[in-house]
């Protein structure tokens, strides 16, 4: 949301730079659901709790918006 705020002010450089650290942030956490998951193939139980399902949903919404941002800063970038 911040990328978007940035692009709809102009700031394109800003907007990627935020953009990049969503990416970063997205990709320690996917590594860190791929690594559970790896687990369980494994045998290793992980207890399933709505914490967990709950984690899961925001991760996976959080990829949504961030490809959904990403899209956004370049139609501003088009616009502008």
């Amino acid at each position: 949301m911040e990328a978007i705020h940035a692009a709809k002010q102009g700031d394109f450089e800003g907007a990627k730079d935020k953009l990049q650290e969503s990416m970063d942030a997205l990709n320690e956490a996917h590594h860190i659901q791929t690594s559970l998951i790896q687990g369980e193939i494994r045998g290793e139980k992980t207890e399933l709790s709505l914490l967990m399902v709950h984690a899961q949903d925001h991760l996976m919404n959080a990829m949504t918006v961030r490809d959904m941002a990403a899209e956004m800063v370049e139609l501003y970038q088009k616009i502008k």
